[in-house]
């Protein structure tokens, strides 16, 4: 029976593991699409346009969001990111979900745009002293640029009230399993499923039959 496809909105403080939670739900249904932000911000080597980011100028990404193509935008640093609204349209018409890795903010402005189409998780550490941890197991920034991200996981974290579901992810295995049941369960939401109605229709033919 077809459903209608719906909005995974994942979001997260820093280092509280939802990119890893997001590739370990993809490899668990390869049907899932990634939503590809676009951005302003040139291209870093080795990545590729529609892959990595959707690259745009300033004027192409202003235009788009004039014309009412972008579901979400911010702009970061100086460049503008945002998700486009034409491919997570023809995800849903196929009945195909799309993930969303983004901030409290960008899931907030989606949420307003799509509704009950969209269904969010936040998931947060098991504690601060474990998120910054990790940020330093990741050996990848700077202790200045660690500050920073813990400065914003406390912002993050104050929104986590605002979504569907919230996960602590002291157990990635288990916070996986968690998230897994979720995106089940949300697809067999009634309101999912517009072909019911004509089903019970003809199960009541079948009993006016007999």
């Amino acid at each position: 029976m077809k459903r209608k496809g719906m909005l995974i909105i994942l979001s997260s403080p820093s280092g509280a593991g939802k990119s890893t939670l997001a590739r370990r739900l993809m490899a668990w249904d390869p049907t899932l699409r990634f939503s590809v932000s676009a951005t302003t911000r040139p291209p870093r080597p080795g990545e590729v346009d529609g892959r990595d980011y959707v690259f745009r100028s300033r004027a192409e990404f202003e235009a788009m969001v004039e014309a009412g193509e972008m579901l979400e935008h911010a702009e970061v640093f100086g460049n503008l990111y945002g998700s486009p609204k034409a491919p997570v349209l023809a995800a849903m018409a196929e009945g195909c979900d799309t993930l969303f890795d983004i901030d409290w903010q960008g899931g907030q402005q989606i949420k307003q745009a799509m509704g009950d189409d969209v269904v969010s998780v936040f998931v947060l550490p098991p504690s601060i002293a474990e998120l910054e941890r990790r940020l330093r197991a990741r050996g990848q920034d700077s202790p200045e640029v660690i500050s920073s991200r813990m400065a914003r996981s406390e912002a993050e974290i104050s929104h986590w009230a605002e979504y569907d579901y919230v996960l602590i992810n002291d157990d990635v295995d288990r916070a996986e399993a968690d998230l897994e049941t979720i995106l089940s369960a949300e697809r067999l939401r009634r309101f999912r499923q517009p072909g019911l109605s004509e089903f019970v229709r003809r199960l009541n033919a079948e009993f006016e039959a007999r």
